[in-house]
Parts: C-alpha cells; structure tokens; sequence
C-alpha cells in the first residue's frame, strides 16, 4: 500500500485580506470617533498602510483591521504590522501579509513531528512548505493533533491529505 500523506503550508487567502481592508476602510469612514483625524487604510505595493494624525488613531485602524481579519478566518500571526511611526503631521504603521514557512521554522516542525510524533512518519520540506507521509492515517492525524496543540509564532494549515 502507498504511503498517506499531506502538507504542512502558511498560506494567506490575499482577496480574504483585500476584502478585511475595504471592509476596514468602510468603517473608518463612517465612524465618528476616525472623523477629521486623517484616518485611512490602503495596499501600498505589498503593504498596508494605515494613517491618521495621532498615535492612538493609527493604532485604533489597525484594531479595526485585525478584528476583521479574524472575523475572515486568517491567524493574526500572519500579520506582521510594524511600530508607529512619525512622519510630518501625520503617524503610519506598516503591515505585511506572511506566507510560506522559512527553511529554520520548517526545520523546527520536522524536528517535533520527529521527536514527538508516532514512528515511522517522515517529514522532508519542499519550498516553503513541509510535506509528512507515513504508512499509516491514524499517525498523521495524530501528528495534525500534535502539530495544533503547539503555538507557533506562524500560520500553519494542513492541505492535500491523501
């Protein structure tokens, strides 16, 4: 019988974050507390860019932004929004959207599922992803359980398990 197996990704859906950013925007503009303080949300390349003319305003966007990313189903750890920054008149955080599993973080993971995870179920990383097969279904469900009951400092999703 040919090995089971599934892959271990970080992958954003990028129209779920373009929908929470309008969906953002929308609300900025309508609430009374973002009115006349310069407040707005935007893509800038492959960032976003959130402004407005005070430190706690700006962090507020980004409040605004992170409840509806989560109320979208994407993990706020693959938010890396930065500090507020002073520029002219007005403060802006940068934010970028992570995606893929770095080489040491994937060696992190493969090294649990070895060490921790059932015999015989083996972990080799491909790209950014990590790809684990065994012989057995039962031990990489068992591994999916192991890998949930972790805190990662990233996303991880579980795809193509066959």
């Amino acid at each position: 019988m040919a090995d089971s197996s599934f892959d271990i990704v970080s992958k954003v859906e990028r129209q779920e974050v373009d929908n929470a950013l309008n969906q953002t925007a929308k609300e900025i503009s309508q609430r009374y507390d973002f009115k006349n303080v310069g407040a707005s949300i935007a893509w800038s390349g492959e960032k976003i860019l959130m402004q407005a003319n005070s430190e706690d305003r700006v962090k507020a966007i980004l409040d605004v932004f992170e409840s509806k990313l989560i109320k979208r189903g994407i993990s706020l750890k693959s938010l890396d929004a930065g500090e507020p920054q002073l520029s002219g008149k007005e403060y802006k955080i940068f934010a970028s959207i992570e995606e893929g599993i770095s080489q040491d973080n994937a060696k992190k993971v493969a090294k649990i599922i070895r060490d921790e995870g059932p015999k015989g179920v083996k972990a080799q990383v491909q790209g950014d992803e990590l790809r684990v097969s065994s012989k057995s279904r039962d031990d990489l469900q068992a591994v999916i359980a192991l890998l949930k009951g972790k805190d990662f400092d990233f996303a991880l999703q579980f795809v193509n398990y066959r």
